[in-house]
């Protein structure tokens, strides 16, 4: 279904009174903060004329009814349904919780310092619509955090397909452009490029996975303890201090004579002892699993800690082997079969080839650009990287998907994007196909064409604005944890990015005020 018929087809939301708010104050001398106040204001007037900032709230209220029949189906309930007052109350809040995720992205900022931020400026709290006369609520880092999970995303890939469509839409007569831009914005020409994301992993050494498993099932074993909740086993944190014994006897030997020996006896002592722990956390966790109506904790709270144990559990095994294989059997374990992190098993091992990154671990990225600067297309890849060839007709099939058939008029990439399946597919699409061929010789004969040096020349940039994406909106690395949180992360950098490069553009009003100067 297409953007327009998603957001067509989805419940009008009810008139709201706003609160009396405040005047932002005037700051005079500082040219940084003036900048900062006009992009605010800027990508403000873009959420209201572009009906981004009501689409995003539409799709949170169907949200929130799934999770209220989903919620009701599991307890065995009638369906709560909103009254219009609590309806009013939620659009409010999905308006504010759009506008602080809008903005955390936009400073770069980690929950707790955001939330003192939010705290602090009078500007962030007019632009996230905090601020009112009788009384300023500013939400928890608790509540910011679960404001990114209002939607989903591909909630958010609509919202942003929606954005672009309205920028792209030609001026009316008498009416001018949709938000105010001066030139409309031009999606023919795509431009395709590939990254890795960084995840927040430590560098994967084997030997400190058997650390981590360790010191996350002593403490999941500690909290169901503190609950009553008992097997026989000696002190847990005696397991966790002779663990790091160990993984301190491990990085003090080197490669002199005799350390590969010594370095085997003290896995060999490491791997038993993750066994032995391994064991004691299964009946905790089975205790747990039957008794936790005898505790203070919540179902909800009792599942989490029974997941994080499941998962250690499920993932220790194949670290124990890896470990086993490389510095005992000392085998190569091939890059499709390692485990990089215990709690991000999505992680791969990523090889570029390219100075100070020539590996890199943590996922894929696709990016999809056009001729302006914003992101049109975007996937983050689950798992190990694909071939860059494989992933053009995918980002192909949902452009056009999200833009009704539409194709674009030109596709530009780097030599990984070119293979003969890709040129015949392009061909048969009927798209010029700006990919640099990997053959010096097809290369020569094509940099004779203007419009594929051209495009050549405009692909150059599409590097700088993947360090600019990474760096400035999504993050290095990516701090949230799972791949589910992490690619609407990708999603809502995506839409922060796109609002932050219209805002920059020019538009009428700067226009008619310099012909009035």
């Amino acid at each position: 279904m297409l953007p327009q018929e998603v957001l067509t087809s989805l419940p009008p939301l009810l008139p709201e009174q706003d609160y009396l708010r405040p005047f932002v104050p005037t700051v005079v001398g500082n040219l940084e903060f003036r900048v900062w106040k006009n992009q605010l204001e800027r990508i403000d007037e873009i959420l209201r004329m572009s009906q981004t900032e009501a689409a995003f709230v539409r799709l949170s209220l169907v949200r929130q009814k799934e999770r209220e029949k989903t919620a009701a189906a599991d307890e065995k309930r009638l369906v709560h349904l909103l009254t219009p007052g609590e309806q009013v109350l939620f659009q409010r809040r999905a308006s504010q919780a759009l506008r602080c995720m809008l903005v955390r992205t936009l400073t770069g900022e980690g929950l707790r310092p955001f939330a003192r931020h939010l705290a602090e400026s009078a500007l962030l709290q007019w632009f996230c619509r905090l601020d009112r006369l009788d009384e300023v609520r500013i939400p928890s880092k608790s509540q910011l955090q679960r404001q990114a999970e209002l939607v989903e995303e591909p909630d958010l890939r609509t919202v942003v397909t929606s954005l672009l469509e309205t920028a792209s839409r030609p001026a009316e007569a008498g009416r001018g452009q949709a938000i105010g831009l001066r030139t409309a914005l031009d999606l023919d020409a795509y431009f395709l490029d590939s990254t890795c994301v960084k995840l927040n992993i430590h560098f994967p050494v084997d030997w400190v996975l058997l650390r981590d498993a360790t010191r996350t099932l002593v403490k999941a074993i500690l909290l169901i303890r503190k609950r009553g909740l008992k097997r026989r086993m000696q002190e847990p944190q005696a397991f966790l201090k002779r663990m790091n014994q160990l993984a301190m006897e491990m990085t003090r030997q080197g490669r002199r004579s005799g350390d590969r020996k010594a370095r085997k006896a003290t896995l060999r002592a490491m791997k038993k002892l993750a066994r032995v722990i391994r064991e004691h956390a299964q009946r905790h966790r089975d205790l747990l699993a039957q008794r936790w109506q005898e505790t203070d904790l919540s179902k909800a709270e009792a599942a989490n800690i029974g997941e994080r144990i499941d998962v250690i559990l499920e993932r220790l095994p194949y670290a124990i082997r890896q470990a086993h294989e490389r510095i005992i059997g000392e085998r190569q374990v091939l890059n499709e079969e390692k485990i990089l992190s215990l709690y991000e098993g999505h992680a791969a091992v990523y090889v570029r080839g390219k100075a100070g990154a020539e590996v890199e671990f943590g996922s894929q990225l696709l990016l999809g650009e056009a001729d302006s600067g914003v992101i049109v297309d975007w996937e983050l890849v689950c798992g190990n990287p694909e071939r860059d060839t494989q992933l053009l007709k995918q980002s192909l099939d949902r452009y056009e998907a999200a833009r009704g058939g539409r194709k674009p008029a030109a596709v530009t990439g780097d030599r990984g994007f070119d293979s003969k399946a890709n040129r015949e597919e392009l061909a048969g699409r009927k798209i010029y196909n700006g990919i640099c061929p990997k053959a010096p010789s097809a290369l020569k004969e094509r940099m004779r064409e203007r419009r594929f040096v051209r495009l050549q020349q405009r692909r150059s940039q599409t590097e700088a604005r993947i360090a600019i994406f990474k760096n400035g909106f999504v993050g290095a690395p990516l701090r949230v944890k799972g791949y589910g949180h992490q690619n609407l992360q990708v999603a809502w950098a995506v839409l922060t990015h796109d609002l932050w490069c219209l805002a920059r553009r020019p538009h009428q009003r700067r226009v008619e005020a310099a012909v009035i100067n």
